[in-house]
């Protein structure tokens, strides 16, 4: 099962470096993101998402493989398999592209417009789905941004949570105000 992570950010770009960051890891199977949003609030309150996984290219891809071989099929059965070709695959990664932008993946997009609302103008947040992590080597590396994020949302259980709080900072903030 996957766990969701939301952090805040007081900074428009410290969500894509934690990102990147977090991407690193990956690299080093350390962590396993299914899906990855950054979200940024620009100074007139107008909220951008930036999707990891852009569907509407990967169904234009797959629409126009798909569309060309069998454009190629039905226009060689009619004796003309370029131009068989050429149909399908213009329709292909039409539809493709149109079923990517209506499909949604991993994060919920409305789940996301609905808690962007809330950040407030020139800052950020980074949405995280991750299916495995080395918890104690993942927590250790995203401690150098100890300070700079706030956890907004997470389901994450107590006691990970509280791990997460640690390395980014926020045990002494909220210890400080008790």
């Amino acid at each position: 099962m996957s766990d969701l992570i939301v952090l805040g950010f007081d900074h428009v770009d410290d969500a894509t470096k934690v990102l990147t960051e977090c991407r690193a890891l990956q690299k080093e199977y350390l962590l396993d993101l299914e899906d990855a949003v950054v979200v940024t609030r620009d100074a007139q309150g107008k909220v951008h998402l930036h999707q990891s996984v852009n569907l509407e290219k990967a169904g234009a891809s797959w629409g126009l493989l798909s569309g060309g071989f069998w454009g190629a099929l039905v226009g060689l059965l009619c004796l003309n398999p370029l131009a068989g070709f050429l149909i399908g695959s213009a329709v292909g990664a039409g539809a493709g592209a149109l079923s990517g932008k209506f499909s949604d993946y991993g994060i919920d997009d409305g789940f996301i417009k609905q808690l962007s609302d809330t950040i407030p103008p020139n800052t950020s947040a980074l949405f995280i789905l991750v299916r495995k992590s080395q918890p104690e080597k993942v927590l250790a590396d995203l401690s150098q941004f100890k300070g700079h994020a706030r956890i907004l949302q997470t389901s994450l259980s107590p006691e990970a949570e509280e791990k997460l709080k640690a390395a980014l900072g926020q045990v002494a903030a909220a210890q400080a105000k008790t």
